[in-house]
């Protein structure tokens, strides 16, 4: 084995179609147990829990207790960027293990992605706020202009919390319906809260869709025009 990165331990963990079921499955960003993974992956509890320890170690989830309970999420931004861009591949080489069903076109349209919006929805903001220079891409990722900042302060995010954050402000993540990039980062999770507080849109239950209202979906086009 050559020195450097290990991709192929990690190929190892997320290949298996169980652990890549629970992976997808925690894209969803609710924290979930090993009973509820199991369920997505379809096999034992006891099975699933082997399973959550491969993946804990390898850095790709972690866990809290709560009670009698132990809720598993995954670990940070960088393992949900990681997940989207390997559908994203996957589904470009045609690579598909299912038929596209009946909520496919909801979930291409406008889905959460960890804990920020994806889908057609989360590219046309990304395409709107770099077309009004308010990102601008850089070698490392996304910089926020003066303008850009002015723009979100305006629209009631609170910038304080978020520089206090280790993870990084403004991050792009490609999507894995569009193939194109969306708004990943500190930023992006707040944007979507924002939409939440604002009536605009709502999670849709035991999903990743992300539901906008009539009101909402109108205003959410005329705020990020493309």
């Amino acid at each position: 084995m050559k020195e450097g990165p290990d991709i192929a331990f990690l190929g190892s963990l997320i290949g298996d179609p169980a652990r890549a079921n629970m992976l997808t499955a925690l894209l969803s960003g609710k924290a979930l147990t090993a009973t509820e993974l199991a369920g997505e992956a379809g096999v034992t509890v006891q099975t699933a829990s082997s399973h959550l320890s491969k993946m804990e170690a390898g850095g790709l989830l972690r866990q809290r207790k709560q009670g009698r309970y132990r809720y598993f999420t995954l670990a940070d931004d960088d393992v949900g960027s990681v997940l989207e861009a390997m559908m994203g591949f996957a589904a470009k080489k045609g690579h598909l293990r299912t038929r596209t069903g009946p909520k496919d076109p909801a979930l291409r349209y406008s889905r959460v992605c960890y804990n920020h919006l994806a889908g057609d929805l989360g590219v046309r903001m990304m395409d709107s706020l770099l077309a009004k220079n308010f990102l601008t891409p850089e070698t490392e990722g996304l910089g926020l202009t003066g303008d850009g900042k002015a723009f979100f302060e305006e629209f009631e995010i609170d910038f304080e919390p978020l520089e206090k954050l280790r993870r990084p402000l403004c991050k792009s993540c490609l999507d894995w319906s569009n193939r194109r990039s969306h708004l990943a980062g500190s930023l992006g999770s707040a944007l979507l809260t924002r939409f939440y507080d604002l009536g605009w849109a709502k999670r849709v239950e035991n999903s990743r869709i992300v539901a906008f209202n009539v009101a909402g979906e109108k205003a959410f086009l005329k705020t990020f025009p493309v």
